[in-house]
């Protein structure tokens, strides 16, 4: 097996966005409204059956090629506990604007309500702040009875919804995990790349000013007085906006590989900061998406020594698990994302989730 060269994969949003995107990849900047680029995707986004998924050059869905060769693509051991479902969604995010205050069921909420296999726990690596200082939105600063938030949404109450989440600062290289249910915003400006459950599943608190109609499609066809209780009303205190921080020291003593994310996010992904800047970086086998934020190099894989591919700035590759070690060298800037690192053996057959809004 070969790692595949991604291209970009940019999603209209009903927010601004997407500049950031575009100088990054390399492509020009035509759409206001398209923020997102789904990278190695094979989720779609609500409502659709095939937008978001990726196609490969050839116009065949990346779906489709991974669930022919399972094993090759994800390896046996993650095939036996999740099928051919990767388990990641792996995104670059630019917020032209703020974006609204929401939040994302967890699996027993998505699975009671919606039929779907997963939630959505997410997690963000800020790639750039603009020049300015970034700023994201996460957790209420104080416990928030039911009552209250259900009036502040239904009001559109944004300065008191607003002023009750807790402002982090956030600086290029930061990572931030976002559990399932926390109430969260991105702030104007930031681009980031986020990991999370393979599901397009959000409960909007706050539509006003945006270009959607969240009393019609804010609430995942639930209606609000059910989508609220997803809602993590309690306090995110200091001791909590820590822990969503903390990573742990490089993988494997390698000072050239960081850990980027909390060992609470491995069941979820897992994400790498890799900067070989002298000598080589060797990768165990793992399906796995990199993002390539900065430098050029190249990267040699197990299955074929004799090609070395070339790594620049903006590149996006999917490594298949057939690929075996592979190796970056050069001195690059990349974030690789990684499926689930606990992944759980389920009885009897499964499919993979379903995407949702």
């Amino acid at each position: 097996m070969r790692p595949l060269r991604l291209a970009p994969n940019r999603l209209r949003r009903f927010y601004r966005g997407g500049a950031a995107i575009a100088e990054l990849r390399g492509i020009a900047d035509d759409q206001e409204y398209a923020p997102e680029d789904w990278i190695g995707s094979t989720t779609a986004a609500f409502g659709s059956d095939v937008e978001g998924m990726t196609r490969l050059a050839d116009g065949a869905l990346l779906s489709d090629m991974i669930a022919a060769d399972p094993k090759a693509y994800l390896g046996p051991e993650h095939v036996l506990a999740r099928g051919a479902d990767p388990a990641l969604l792996v995104k670059l995010l630019h917020a032209g604007e703020r974006l609204p205050v929401h939040c994302h069921p967890d699996d027993h909420f998505a699975q009671a309500h919606l039929g779907r296999g997963c939630g959505k726990t997410e997690a963000w690596v800020i790639v750039d702040t603009a020049g300015r200082t970034g700023e994201v939105f996460l957790g209420f600063r104080q416990e928030v009875p039911e009552a209250v938030l259900a009036g502040w949404v239904e009001r559109q109450d944004t300065g008191r919804l607003l002023g009750a989440l807790n402002r982090v600062p956030v600086a290029a290289g930061d990572a931030v995990l976002v559990p399932a249910g926390v109430p969260h915003a991105i702030g104007a400006g930031i681009l980031l790349v986020e990991l999370q459950q393979p599901t397009d599943l959000s409960v909007l608190l706050e539509w006003d000013g945006f270009a959607i109609d969240g009393e019609v499609d804010g609430h995942l066809g639930l209606g609000y007085r059910l989508a609220l209780t997803c809602v993590d009303r309690s306090a995110w205190n200091g001791a909590r906006l820590a822990a969503a921080r903390v990573a742990g020291p490089p993988a494997g003593g390698d000072p050239a590989v960081e850990r980027l994310l909390p060992a609470a996010a491995d069941p979820f992904f897992r994400a790498e900061r890799i900067r070989p800047a002298h000598g080589a970086v060797r990768l165990d086998p793992a399906f796995s998406i990199l993002v390539v934020l900065g430098g050029s190099g190249k990267l040699q894989v197990e299955a074929d020594r004799a090609d070395l591919l070339p790594l620049a700035r903006g590149d996006a590759m999917l490594v298949p698990f057939g690929c075996g070690a592979a190796v970056l060298t050069g001195p690059l800037d990349v974030v690789r994302c990684l499926p689930p690192g606990q992944p759980v053996v389920i009885a009897g057959a499964s499919e993979p989730p379903s995407a949702g809004p």
